[in-house]
C-alpha cells in the first residue's frame, strides 16, 4: 500500500468516517480497505469508525440472545478486523450530539452510516398502549444488558403472547420460557440473571399470521427451542394448513423443508394429551392467527388481560386472509416482535415510512432525490432490517463500490489530520473509547467470569461463566479508559 495518495489536488490518504461499528460498518471498513484500489497501491485511505456505545459490535452485542451459538463466530470475525490496526474505533461518540455532520464534513471526505435499527415496528391494534405490552427489541435490549435502558424488567406473567414469526420473536420467546439458571453460562448480566429467575411464567404462546411454511425465522433457530431444559414445545394441529404456494416452497427450498420437516415432526411427536408433559414450562407455537385487539379486565384496568386474535386461512399464495372467526387467550403480557425499525438521524434525509436514510444503491438523497456528495448508507439504516450477514456484505460492497466511483468528486475535507478529530472529541469533553480500551472491557468481563467460576458456584449454580457483561454506561467507560491509561 502506498503512504499517500492523491486527493484532489493534495497528496494524502482519502479520510472516511464510518457511523457504527456492527457488522455493517465493519464489513464496509473492511472491504473498502480490501478494495483493488487500495491493494493496487492507486488509493489509502485512513478509516475511523465511531459508536455511540462505549464498546463495538452494535446489534452483535445488544441484538441477539445470550445463549447463541453463532454470535461467537460473528464476534471473532469482526474482532480479526479491528484488531489489524488499520482502522481506528471511537466508542461512546454519539453523532449528532458529540459530532454533527458540519464536523464529519470538515474532517472527512466521506461518510458512511451504518447505525442499523434498533426501535420496534409499530403494530397499530386496540390496547397495545397497556400496561404489560412490549416491545420485542425493548426487551432484547434488557437482557442483552444495553446500557441506556432500565436495569429492571416487570415480569410478572404467567401467561405471555408473543408476536411475530421472525427469529426475534423466538429469541423472546426461548428467553422468556427458559430457566435463568441455564442462561448462566452465557454472558448474561447479573441483574438480568436475577430478573428472569424471579419469573412466574409457566406458558410463552408465539402467535404467527401466516401457516408453517410462511415462517420467517431460521433452522438453527428452531432447534434451538428443544435445547431448553424442563420446557415443552406445543403445537396445534388446525394450524397445519399448506396451500399451492406452501407445497411449491416446501419442495424448491431447503431451509423450509426443513424448518416444516421439524415442525410436523414435533407435532407427530406430541402426545394426544397434553396432560402427559411434565415440564413445569410450556413453549406454545402457534399459526394462522392475527392480532386483532389486546385487553384489559374489570379486576385489572390498564393492564394486559388478555389477547384477541382472528383465525386466517392461506389464501393460494402463501399470504393470509381473515376467516371471521375469533379466539381469546387469557395473557397478561405481550410482546411485538414484528421487526425493527430505523431511526431518524440529524441533517440527513429520512424516510419514515420504511425507517431507512433516503438513498439510492447507499449514496445517500436530499429531499430532491440527488445524491448528497461524500454522504453513504449501510445495513440496515440503507434497506431496512432484513437480511442476514450474507446480505450485509452485499449491502456494503455495493456501498463501498459507490464511495470509490465518486472519489475523484467528493467534497474533500478542510481539516483532514487524523490527529483533528481527536483533539475536537477531547476539546469538547467527550470521553471517547478506543480499541484498546474496547480490549481492556473485553479483558475485564471475561475475568468476572472467570473469577465466578472459580468461586466454585454462581448464584447458588455450579457453571462455568466465560464472561459477565458490564451494563453501565459510566463502568464500560471508565474500565476502557483506566485500562488504555495503565498501559500508557
Amino acid at each position: 500500500m502506498s503512504s499517500s495518495t492523491t486527493v484532489g489536488s493534495i497528496e494524502r490518504p482519502l479520510r472516511v468516517a464510518v457511523i457504527g461499528s456492527g457488522p455493517a460498518g465493519v464489513y464496509a471498513a473492511d472491504i473498502l480497505t480490501k478494495s483493488e484500489a487500495v491493494k493496487s497501491g492507486e488509493l489509502n485511505v485512513s478509516i475511523d469508525l465511531f459508536d455511540r456505545y462505549p464498546a463495538p459490535y452494535g446489534l452483535i452485542r445488544y441484538g441477539v440472545a445470550p445463549d447463541h451459538p453463532r454470535i461467537k463466530g460473528i464476534v471473532n470475525a469482526l474482532h480479526k478486523v479491528l484488531d489489524r490496526g488499520d482502522i481506528r474505533f471511537f466508542g461512546n461518540v454519539d453523532y449528532g450530539t458529540d459530532l454533527s455532520i458540519e464536523d464529519l464534513r470538515t474532517h472527512y471526505d466521506a461518510v458512511i452510516f451504518a447505525t442499523g435499527a434498533i426501535k420496534d415496528a409499530d403494530l397499530n391494534i386496540p390496547g397495545i398502549e397497556l400496561e404489560g405490552s412490549y416491545g420485542g427489541a425493548d426487551f432484547v435490549s434488557w437482557y442483552d444488558g444495553h446500557p441506556d435502558v432500565p436495569r429492571e424488567w416487570p415480569l410478572e406473567a404467567k401467561e405471555i403472547a408473543v408476536l411475530g414469526n421472525g427469529n426475534v420473536a423466538l429469541d423472546v420467546a426461548r428467553v422468556l420460557s427458559k430457566h435463568a439458571d441455564d442462561l448462566l453460562v452465557t454472558e448474561i448480566p447479573d441483574n438480568v440473571y436475577a430478573g428472569l429467575k424471579n419469573s412466574p411464567v409457566t406458558d410463552v404462546h408465539v402467535f404467527g399470521r401466516r401457516g408453517p411454511a410462511q415462517v420467517k425465522f431460521t433452522p438453527l433457530e428452531l432447534r434451538e427451542l428443544s435445547h431448553s431444559k424442563d420446557v415443552d414445545i406445543i403445537l396445534y394441529a388446525e394450524d397445519f394448513e399448506f396451500d399451492e404456494a406452501s407445497d411449491e416452497a416446501i419442495q424448491t427450498n431447503n431451509q423450509v423443508k426443513t424448518m416444516v420437516g421439524t415442525l410436523t415432526n414435533w407435532i407427530a411427536e406430541q402426545p394426544e394429551d397434553l396432560s402427559e408433559l411434565k415440564a413445569s414450562r410450556r413453549l406454545h407455537l402457534h399459526f394462522l392467527h392475527s392480532p386483532v385487539e389486546i385487553v384489559d379486565s374489570a379486576e385489572a384496568p390498564g393492564k394486559v388481560a388478555g389477547i384477541k386474535f382472528e383465525r386466517t386461512e392461506l389464501d393460494g399464495t402463501g399470504n393470509a386472509r381473515g376467516t371471521g372467526e375469533f379466539i381469546d387467550y387469557p395473557v397478561q403480557a405481550v410482546y411485538r416482535a414484528i421487526g425493527y425499525f430505523g431511526s431518524a438521524l440529524p441533517d440527513v434525509e429520512f424516510d419514515h415510512k420504511k425507517g431507512v436514510i433516503t438513498n439510492d444503491g447507499g449514496r445517500v438523497l436530499d429531499a430532491s432525490g440527488e445524491h448528497v456528495p461524500g454522504l453513504y448508507a449501510t445495513g440496515w439504516i440503507k434497506r431496512g432490517p432484513v437480511g442476514l450477514i450474507g446480505h450485509t456484505k452485499g449491502d456494503a460492497l455495493e456501498t463501498v463500490t459507490y464511495l470509490l466511483e465518486d472519489r475523484e468528486n467528493l467534497p474533500f475535507a478542510a481539516v483532514p489530520e487524523a490527529d483533528a478529530v481527536v483533539e475536537l472529541l477531547e476539546a469538547r469533553g467527550v470521553k471517547y473509547t478506543s480499541w484498546e480500551g474496547w480490549l481492556a472491557l473485553d479483558a475485564h468481563e471475561l475475568a468476572l467470569g472467570a473469577a465466578a467460576t472459580e468461586a466454585g458456584t454462581s448464584h447458588g449454580v455450579e457453571v462455568a461463566r466465560e464472561r459477565i457483561k458490564v451494563v453501565s454506561r459510566e463502568e464500560m467507560v471508565a474500565i476502557s479508559r483506566d485500562g488504555v491509561a495503565a498501559n500508557v
